[in-house]
């Protein structure tokens, strides 16, 4: 195992990190911004390094400082957590050359994921059929428009090198395909470097269902079950659970075989997600790989006791994987909601500021992954990420109860949060009973004269 681990993120991510690697024994550094300095997870840490100034670009996606500092105090490996540089080829890659160990999937791999064309045509040639769509990238608005006529209206534009919800358009008619082309185009440009773009049927009404997945070096592959993200924002995940309402346990069984068969054959190592999305009829479409680790890695984690972030660690030093398949068991429900510093009733308009008050509530049955404690002020920069609270029960309807009495109970004071909104959607009949989708939030706030935002 690695004696020193250097944490390449903020935050809750990397407090989670660093409590991981503490109870394997492992020395933790973590790097900070300008605006980050008094972050409490830094208190956790057993060494700090300053890494440059309150933008991002300047510091957690600067390459050249957290390579530096991980050579500088001697780390052997670096933890990206999510968001930043996790999915970045090029910093696994200069991490390799600077022989410190990247915890995640090689260079290669993600390199292969992140071009979201050809990441579905690599997935159908091993047996995970993509969303109906174009051949490859659209080489301009007349390709789009002779792609569209192919798979039928409406369709979906997308950045291949996209996430996030950036470069995506949804074009109902032909109408207006070229000026959604053109306008995913620049934001595609702008957002990643890539403007490339490729196109998708539009499912409406769909289900978002992903597969947690991890390998190991010497070719071992095995799949935690499936999350349900489908309570989404501008494809931003609000709400998650595991297992979905919608999945039965052989469907879990084969396509989740599939999954992983098709993780090996890549070459992937250590965690990620393979995600699908679920039409009304049931059909389920390989949508993207996500090549790291998840926010919503805890509610896997709730039903089936297994130490994701642990176990990346134990890959990255060249271990086998812990479990075989036979071994992961799923046990009871569990659910997340993303607590943010954002006002629902005004679009989740971002309100940070600072937090007065911080009293997550003391239950059985629910974690709190924070780093936030009563005091501190969430700097403009970055996420509006508070916390994450998820519960457990023994089935769902006690998951949805625990999780409805652990927000009520919470107190934060001194920014407005989603926790209202978390509250409604889980006392909605459509959650309660299982039947909801991609839909539910713009519908949800339409019906009561809000701003949908996507």
């Amino acid at each position: 195992m690695f004696r020193s681990v250097l944490i390449a993120n903020r935050g809750e991510i990397a407090l989670r990190v660093i409590r991981a690697c503490k109870e394997m024994g492992v020395r933790t550094v973590a790097v900070y911004s300008e605006a980050d300095s008094t972050s409490p997870h830094l208190d956790d840490a057993d060494d700090r390094v300053c890494i440059g100034g309150s933008r991002s670009a300047e510091s957690y996606l600067n390459t050249e400082a957290i390579i530096q500092a991980a050579m500088q105090k001697e780390c052997q490996a670096l933890h990206p957590g999510y968001g930043f540089l996790a999915e970045n080829a090029r910093f696994s890659a200069l991490c390799a050359q600077s022989k410190i160990t990247f915890i995640g999937p090689p260079a290669h791999a993600i390199r292969l994921m992140g071009d979201k064309a050809r990441a579905r045509e690599t997935m159908r040639k091993l047996g995970l059929d993509p969303i109906p769509g174009s051949d490859g990238i659209l080489n301009g608005p007349d390709h789009a428009r002779e792609a569209a006529l192919s798979i039928g209206y409406p369709v979906l534009l997308k950045a291949s090198a996209g996430g996030g919800g950036k470069g995506m358009r949804v074009v109902e008619d032909e109408g207006a395909l070229e000026s959604a082309f053109n306008e995913a185009y620049m934001e595609a440009e702008k957002a990643f470097g890539n403007p490339a773009l490729y196109m998708e049927k539009y499912i409406s009404r769909g289900r978002h269902i992903e597969f947690q997945i991890l390998a190991d070096v010497y070719g071992n592959a095995i799949h935690l079950g499936e999350r349900e993200c489908s309570i989404q924002r501008s494809h931003q995940k609000l709400v998650e659970e595991s297992p979905s309402p919608v999945i039965d346990e052989e469907t879990r069984r084969s396509l989740g075989e599939k999954v992983s068969k098709a993780v090996a054959a890549i070459g992937y190592v250590n965690a990620g997600t393979v995600e699908f999305l679920r039409d009304e009829a049931g059909n389920l479409y390989f949508m993207e790989m996500n090549t790291r680790l998840q926010v919503e890695h805890p509610v896997t984690e709730m039903v089936t006791g297994f130490d994701i972030v642990k176990e990346q660690l134990r890959i990255a030093a060249n271990c086998e994987l812990s479990r075989t398949q036979d071994e992961i068991k799923i046990s009871g429900n569990a659910i997340e909601v993303r607590i943010n510093a954002e006002d629902p009733e005004q679009g989740f308009k971002p309100d940070p500021g600072k937090i007065e008050v911080f009293e997550p509530p003391a239950f059985d049955s629910v974690r709190v992954d924070t780093h936030i404690k009563s005091g501190y002020t969430i700097p403009p920069f970055y996420d509006s990420l508070i916390c994450k609270l998820i519960g457990h029960g023994r089935d769902r309807r006690q998951a949805i109860a625990t999780v409805k009495a652990a927000l009520e109970a919470f107190r934060i004071e001194g920014v407005k949060t989603t926790i209202p909104i978390h509250i409604e959607i889980l006392s909605t009949k459509e959650f309660e009973d299982g039947s909801y989708n991609t839909r539910f939030i713009p519908e949800l706030l339409a019906t009561k004269g809000r701003d949908s935002d996507g």
